[in-house]
């Protein structure tokens, strides 16, 4: 019986995404609550456990993405620079592009103007803020790389279509 509420569920949370979303690859698996903008791409085999998208930039999400509970990712943002304090009436959109292959952890914050390169993992409760290159393994607040993937296994994985 859980099996089939669990199946149910997600039909329903990928569903809701793919009305929101730009456009909504193949294979992808939703299965707990989402939201995302309409300047939302999604790749193929892509799976969620959860993604929350604030703001009107555009998020482009590669083939074969997987993000633990708690993406939260913010594309717009006040002008402090404006005409008042705190700031005004101007939104700021910045886009945000994750590459294929990424694996995002839990809690997540992933603010616009950033670029996640292929490959890269963000570690669980990390704020990414600044770009991270591809095959990075980063984390903190800001999230920093702090190691790289092998480039000759993941580039053997890749070859041999070994995806999750």
């Amino acid at each position: 019986m859980r099996k089939i509420i669990k199946r149910i569920s997600g039909k329903l949370f990928l569903n809701k995404v793919r009305r929101q979303a730009c456009r909504c690859g193949e294979r992808v698996r939703v299965n707990f609550p989402s939201r995302v903008n309409k300047e939302t791409i999604i790749g193929d085999n892509c799976h969620f456990n959860g993604i929350q998208v604030y703001g009107r930039g555009e998020v482009v999400i590669g083939n074969n993405v997987h993000c633990a509970k708690g993406l939260q990712i913010y594309t717009s943002f006040h002008n402090y620079e404006g005409t008042k304090l705190p700031y005004d009436e101007t939104v700021i959109n910045k886009d945000i592009f994750i590459g294929d292959n990424v694996w995002i952890g839990a809690d997540v914050t992933i603010l616009g103007g950033v670029s996640i390169g292929e490959g890269a993992i963000i570690q669980a409760g990390s704020v990414v803020v600044k770009d991270i290159p591809a095959l990075g393994i980063a984390g903190g607040h800001p999230a920093m790389p702090f190691k790289y993937r092998d480039k000759d296994h993941y580039e053997k994985l890749k070859a041999e279509s070994a995806f999750l």
